[in-house]
């Protein structure tokens, strides 16, 4: 076993220590590993799975189906436009082709200096603001090209 794997295992067995309580820790369990490595690679659903006692399809089946768990490597900030019916008519794919233009990457890609990911989500939940994207966790709502420019230059 690498001296990598051995790291990964003590942090995961770390992280579902902590949430030893939880009838059904999985969800939290994924969010917290994800946040200390980045993504879930395979190799880390398995020791999660392992860790937990849980099939690995199960954890495989719930690290897929969130938007918000990665399952491949992503840039340093993940941007998410979100593509509901209200954004949508509010204008997103205009914002989407902005985004894709300023940094010259498509829909699931990372940019070159693997700053930026760019994902499309189903919904953020601030339909009010709409057209709206999340970049890591922060929501950025009524949006055009100038605002989303500002926006940017924070990352």
């Amino acid at each position: 076993m690498s001296q990598e794997v051995r790291i990964v295992e003590k942090a995961i067995k770390q992280i579902t220590e902590n949430f030893e309580s939880e009838r059904t820790p999985l969800i939290s369990v994924l969010h917290k590993v994800q946040a200390k490595l980045g993504y879930l690679s395979e190799e880390v659903l398995e020791l999660v799975a392992k860790s937990l006692n849980l099939p690995l399809s199960k954890v495989y089946g719930v690290a897929t189906f969130y938007t918000l768990l990665d399952t491949e490597e992503k840039g340093d900030n993940i941007i998410r436009v979100c593509e509901s019916a209200p954004c949508h008519i509010k204008g997103s794919t205009n914002i989407l082709e902005e985004v894709k233009e300023k940094l010259d990457i498509k829909t699931g890609e990372i940019t070159k200096d693997n700053k930026f990911s760019l994902e499309l989500t189903s919904c953020l939940g601030v339909c009010g603001v709409a057209p709206a994207i999340m970049i890591n966790e922060t929501i950025y709502g009524n949006l055009t090209a100038n605002k989303l420019d500002s926006i940017l230059e924070k990352y």
